[in-house]
């Protein structure tokens, strides 16, 4: 969902032939994965940072497609809201300095937007405090042809309004605008093929301590709800499964329900055996192994964790790991970064699949709701643990195989240092938002000025005022 598209309207006939077209290329990428030497090569990340606009009140600010305009950069798109923006940033090797790197970069980009922004600025957070049910009109939604094509898409298979409930707030809207309350900082890993299973596993099991460790989404609509608010809302304002759909155990935002067993080839399959397309977008040249149709279908699932395959230079596969809030600053995206990856990689050299899959979905979602004090289990101990605790007894695992993949020894313990900090004062965006709401009377227009200073300065939020 990348590229716009020609056109936002789609007939039935295209509907159809875009359905063959991923049968046939869930063939052509079959054959891909199989060749002998696809996908080599040195390991590489990267990472997309989505922001919202807001003016100089902290209120959303629907200007994207000026911001982008005036930037003239490539890197930064539009995103669904009108007071949403993304920025890709630039692929890097893991060995060596990455998290250093990553992290100038951040904050380079962040500050660009925010000064881009006439009458206001940018800022990284989760779900952004001052968002009210009237941001969510249609007029809110970026005008491009990719995004109404989504919003006729879905509604084409979900006839029922949405229906979002967290906790004791519930919501019924029309169409998938909803989906703009949330941004997110997505971290991508790329992976050899014959690898794939494993680490794919490896992250479903290692984002439940890590996202414990880093929740920064608590407040929306002026009610205080899980420590990531994002994963329910993000989940229920998507889920194109009505009456005629309940029998499909997963929606389109998922975790899953179990481990791959044989590779990324699996989840394709699954994704075009399970889901309805509902941007049927039709290429009619080019090459045959660029599979756009299938990549394009891809995209319009969002499992938390999900495979891509990207053509570029020869085809390689990556891992999205797309649970991650964006915020607070470029300093705690950097040390999540190196969290989640340090500790995909050390669960790697384990077979998963024995463990029970309950587990770890359990984990993520009670991470979500409770970050810190969340009870977690782990492979290999017996009984559930505070999320603190966990947390801080796997950071020498992470840092292990950080450094085993040739990250360097201060940019580990750089990154790793700031969760550990973090997490041993129980500091994490979410914790530093509910306290300054409740300081601030409620104020959530101050709260996200405050936060915007903060979040620009580059400190680490354990060290906020």
């Amino acid at each position: 969902m990348g590229q716009d598209l020609d056109k936002a309207r789609f007939t039935e006939d295209e509907f159809l032939r875009f359905g063959e077209r991923l049968h046939e290329q869930l063939t052509v990428l079959r054959e891909l994965l199989d060749r002998p030497g696809f996908g080599e090569g040195p390991v590489t990340i990267g990472a997309e940072l989505e922001l919202f606009l807001v003016d100089e009140q902290g209120r959303p600010l629907p200007r994207n497609s000026e911001v982008r305009d005036r930037l003239g950069d490539p890197r930064v798109v539009l995103e669904l809201g009108r007071y949403n923006i993304e920025v890709n940033l630039t692929p890097i090797p893991l060995a060596g300095r990455p998290f250093e790197r990553l992290g100038a970069e951040i904050q380079e980009t962040m500050c660009m937007v925010d000064e881009a922004v006439e009458g206001g600025g940018a800022l990284p957070i989760g779900i952004l405090p001052t968002l009210d049910v009237g941001d969510f009109t249609a007029d809110a939604m970026s005008e491009e042809n990719r995004y109404e094509a989504l919003r006729r898409g879905l509604r084409r298979l979900r006839l029922e309004p949405f229906l979002v409930k967290v906790e004791d707030l519930e919501l019924r809207v029309e169409n998938v605008i909803l989906e703009s309350a949330n941004t997110s900082w997505q971290v991508h890993l790329r992976v050899p093929p014959n690898r794939f299973a494993r680490l794919f596993n490896a992250a479903q099991l290692a984002i439940g301590p890590v996202l414990a460790a880093c929740g920064n989404s608590p407040a929306f609509l002026g009610r205080t709800l899980w420590e990531e608010t994002r994963i329910a809302l993000f989940e229920e304002a998507a889920d194109d499964r009505d009456v005629e759909r309940l029998y499909r155990k997963d929606g389109r935002v998922t975790f899953g329900s179990d481990w791959v067993r044989e590779g990324a080839y699996e989840l394709f399959e699954r994704y075009v055996n399970d889901y309805d397309p509902v941007v049927p977008n039709l290429v009619e040249d080019g090459d045959r192994t660029d599979v756009p149709e299938l990549r394009l279908h891809q995209g319009t699932i969002w499992q938390w964790n999900r495979p891509v395959y990207d053509p570029a230079d020869g085809g390689h596969l990556r891992i999205e790991m797309r649970a991650l809030p964006a915020g607070p600053s470029c300093a705690d995206m950097t040390a999540n970064t190196a969290f989640l990856l340090g500790l995909t990689l050390a669960q790697a050299e384990r077979d998963l699949t024995g463990y029970r899959f309950a587990e770890a979905y359990q984990n993520f979602y009670r991470a979500a709701m409770h970050g810190l004090d969340a009870k977690l289990s782990w492979p290999g101990r017996d009984g559930e643990f505070e999320a603190a605790d966990l947390v801080l007894s796997l950071l020498p695992e992470a840092r292990a195989a950080l450094l085993a993949n040739g990250v360097s020894v201060k940019d580990a313990d750089d990154a790793l240092g700031i969760i550990e900090q973090r997490t041993r004062l129980r500091r994490t965006g979410a914790a530093w938002q509910r306290e300054k709401l409740a300081e601030f009377g409620g104020d959530r227009a101050r709260l996200v000025r405050r936060y915007r200073e903060l979040a620009l300065s580059g400190l680490p939020v354990h060290l906020w005022s």
